[in-house]
């Protein structure tokens, strides 16, 4: 996989830790690693900031037009860039400096093998910004152990990274008893001295409230639901398949495509596009599962339209459609080799597999083409889709840090903010011309060393607007900017979408079995009537209890969809 791709986000985490594949890929083309979960606190500590009392915190939004991107944002979207790279026409963001010459020391998430301290790309970055970065690198697969175990001493750095999926347990309280109030230095017109983070979508820093402070450096996504029915194009073609525009057309292809002496199946496990054919409220985050309907709130898992979609993707299964793989749920093997091969034709994950696939097989297989489906309704009209949320990685700056380092830790973020098609862009994301990578054809691909050294360090400190930027396959760019664009129209806000909910530390576990009695319903193992009792107990253990929680936190703040 050649890294050439600025992805709008790479998969979830349920997606991202269920192949090591995934993970290794995303690595090496040093994408933005997004995702999301529910966090808990401490009773001090719960609740959010929104509405009224948001807007005095947040910064003003200034858009950036260094670079004007091939394919505009709309509904939602991600920025699109098609045209090969020009090194030459490279734009400068940050004209001048802004760093002071400081130490600033930066605990991230590492997955991989992390390079030398006194490697050539970080060199070259900490020359650009104009401050000398210290990384402190940690495993990213036991990072939530050393995140808690860091916040919990009196030795925090200066910045710590913290990604969404790490929000749980005592680590929402210390994000606000740790770290800093970045308002003084970016809310209002305050964040006009770092243009690159000015051009940050308003959602993204709306996401970064913590605690009644703006707290968090965001690293923004697109909110247009990521999970796309990816399927084989060339394979669809020649044999004359159409793409299905209801769950009832889904399940007659299904059979027209399966035969199973012949080792070919339709699809894989479907659940995630089962959601979004009912309509069923996003579950990427224990928030985002809320909506008040009527003056009451209502969880996704209460809803009819929930048990049909379970229902329906029960009936792929039962119906013989779906590969044996998908038997295994979370422990499956990685998909590409059999989706190349055709034993199976459709299979749903994040949208950045578009690319990945297209590049894998891009050598050995060249009739292989890889396209993403419209989300359908489940009766053929247009499907009512849930976003998700605009921001779910943040760089955090220690309480006691100095105005000084501040500064420092601001001016290294507006350089690793800086839009595609910009030197710094290339520097943060490729490292240093002819050392870390080439372009040929306009087409920008890493050396070994790059490999090696450019991987995720500076692009976890904040990021620009989401992007999605392919020199090497513009018309998986398009595609995939076009496609958000036709689902972004459809998609919905939720009641807390955009906010940062602590959930109270009573409440942790309620749910904690979910997902996998979805998983049994779907696979057979478990009938409807099972997952009906599950949500009468969840109500009654808790769940009821919790809607009042939500519905005051909504009282009190308002709510930040719009």
């Amino acid at each position: 996989m050649t890294p050439n791709a600025a992805s709008p986000s790479a998969p979830s985490r349920r997606s991202f830790l269920a192949s090591s594949a995934v993970a290794a890929a995303a690595v090496a083309g040093g994408m933005p690693l997004l995702a999301a979960c529910g966090g808990s606190d401490t009773k001090s500590r719960e609740g959010t900031t929104s509405g009224k009392d948001a807007k005095k915190l947040l910064p003003a939004y200034v858009a950036n037009n260094v670079v004007t991107p091939d394919i505009p944002a709309k509904n939602g979207s991600a920025v699109g860039f098609t045209a090969r790279l020009d090194l030459a026409g490279l734009k400068t963001s940050v004209p001048a400096k802004l760093g002071k010459g400081g130490k600033v020391t930066i605990m991230s998430p590492f997955w991989g093998s992390p390079p030398k301290s006194d490697n050539a790309y970080y060199r070259a970055m900490n020359d650009l910004i104009g401050v000398d970065v210290r990384w402190q690198n940690q495993d990213g697969n036991t990072y939530e152990q050393k995140l808690g175990a860091v916040l919990a001493s009196s030795d925090v750095p200066d910045v710590v990274v913290v990604p969404g999926w790490n929000m749980n347990g005592k680590i929402p309280n210390a994000v606000i008893s740790k770290f800093a109030d970045l308002g003084p230095y970016l809310s209002g017109d305050a964040v006009k001295q770092y243009p690159n983070l000015a051009a940050i979508p308003t959602d993204a820093w709306q996401r970064s409230i913590f605690g009644g402070a703006l707290r968090g450096l965001p690293m923004p996504a697109s909110y247009v639901p990521n999970i796309v029915p990816l399927y084989r194009k060339d394979i669809f073609d020649k044999e004359g398949y159409e793409v299905p525009r209801s769950t009832d057309e889904f399940m007659a292809l299904a059979k027209e495509i399966t035969n199973a002496r012949a080792k070919r199946w339709a699809c894989l496990d479907m659940k995630w596009i089962a959601f979004p054919a009912f309509g069923v409220l996003s579950g990427a985050e224990k928030p985002l599962g809320w909506n008040l309907v009527d003056g009451k709130l209502i969880n996704r898992i209460e809803t009819p339209e929930y048990l049909e979609a379970l229902e329906w993707a029960r009936k792929l299964f039962a119906a013989g459609v779906v590969h044996p793989d998908a038997e295994f749920g979370k422990n499956a093997p990685d998909p590409g080799p059999k989706f190349a091969k055709g034993e199976f034709l459709i299979y749903a994950n994040d949208l950045s597999q578009w690319w990945s696939r297209t590049t894998e097989q891009a050598v050995q297989n060249p009739q292989f083409k890889v396209w993403g489906m419209d989300l359908f309704a489940h009766d053929g009209g247009d499907p009512t889709l849930w976003a998700t949320q605009p921001a779910n990685i943040f760089a955090f700056v220690n309480k006691k840090a100095s105005e000084a380092v501040v500064r420092d830790v601001l001016a290294v973020a507006n350089v690793t903010a800086a839009p595609y098609g910009t030197k710094e862009y290339m520097m943060t994301n490729y490292g240093v011309e002819g050392t870390h990578y080439t372009v040929k054809d306009g087409v920008p691909t890493k050396t070994d060393q790059g490999n090696n050294e450019v991987m995720n360090a500076y692009v976890m400190v904040a990021g620009p607007a989401a992007t999605i930027a392919h020199p090497d396959f513009p018309e998986v760019a398009r595609g995939q900017v076009e496609w958000q664009q036709r689902m972004g129209a459809f998609t919905r806000k939720s009641s807390f979408y955009g906010m940062q909910i602590t959930e109270p530390s009573r409440y942790t576990n309620l749910g904690n079995d979910l997902e996998q009695m979805e998983d049994d319903v779907v696979r057979g193992r478990k009938k409807i009537s099972d997952m009906q009792q599950w949500i009468s107990d969840w109500k009654s253990k808790g769940g009821d209890r919790l809607r009042d929680w939500y519905k005051k936190v909504l009282d009190d703040n308002g709510s930040a969809a719009s």
